[in-house]
């Protein structure tokens, strides 16, 4: 598998699942561009780990004029380091988790959740996909909670439903130009995000292991991407590839 001599923005690059895929197509020989909403001093320590040319770029998502943003900043980026505004891998990783059941959901969560974890990937994947040429590659990062039901994560959980649909529309209307659409749904993994309700509670630990009996890490679900995203990939798209670890089995 190899994305070398590729082009790849990761969005939500700057810790957890979105930095283990930027450090792993880096190791495949991709340029990539480390997407972070605010925190630029970790984007830059990404940057520095992986080398091979990343660079970060950073910007916030959820209100209107995100997006474009975004892409005046990367389209600028890649001139002067490439002499082309293109881009061959896109990563859509970027989300945000706000807890809420049916009677604690708020409107403002709900709207947070769907602008940043929905509407945000839509639109990225537009702007994307006009800067591919054949062979471009588009993978989502979704979640297990589409799977089975969260209540405590409703809000949240449909806003990744949401973008499951989305990539089963892309990959067809994509198919014809040569470009792979597809979804990865990690399981409950053991990231900063999720350090403080899961380390050092056993308890916890094991009610949402995987059925190999720990935890996920960030490269487990940093890989099956680096598998979407290479050209061993070129004949599957629109697929749902579970990297739970046999988690909702």
């Amino acid at each position: 598998m190899t994305t070398e001599r590729r082009i790849a923005l990761v969005t939500g690059a700057s810790r957890g699942i979105g930095r283990a895929i930027a450090e792993r197509l880096a190791r495949d020989g991709a340029l990539v561009a480390v997407h972070y909403g605010t925190n630029q001093a970790a984007a830059e320590q990404v940057v520095a780990s992986i080398g091979n040319g990343a660079f970060a770029i950073g910007q916030p998502f959820g209100a209107d004029g995100d997006v474009d943003a975004l892409f005046t900043k990367l389209d600028e980026e890649l001139l002067l380091r490439t002499g082309a505004a293109r881009l061959d891998v896109l990563v859509n990783n970027a989300a945000i988790a706000i807890g809420g059941d049916l009677t604690t959901t708020t409107r403002a969560d709900f709207d947070a959740q769907m602008a940043i974890n929905a509407r945000a990937p839509l639109f990225i994947a537009q702007a994307a996909a006009a800067r591919m040429r054949s062979g471009g590659r588009i993978v989502t990062v979704s979640s297990g909670v589409t799977r089975r039901a969260y209540p405590e994560l409703l809000a949240y959980s449909m806003s990744k439903a949401a973008i499951d649909v989305m990539s089963l529309q892309l990959a067809q209307e994509l198919a014809p130009r040569g470009i792979t659409v597809n979804v990865v749904s990690p399981g409950i993994l053991d990231t900063d995000m999720n350090a403080g309700w899961l380390r050092g509670n056993e308890q916890v630990q094991a009610s949402v292991a995987s059925a190999f009996g720990r935890l996920g890490e960030p490269d487990d679900v940093a890989d099956v991407v680096a598998f979407a995203a290479s050209d061993d990939a070129r004949f599957v798209t629109g697929q749902f590839l579970d990297a739970t670890g046999g988690m909702l089995l």
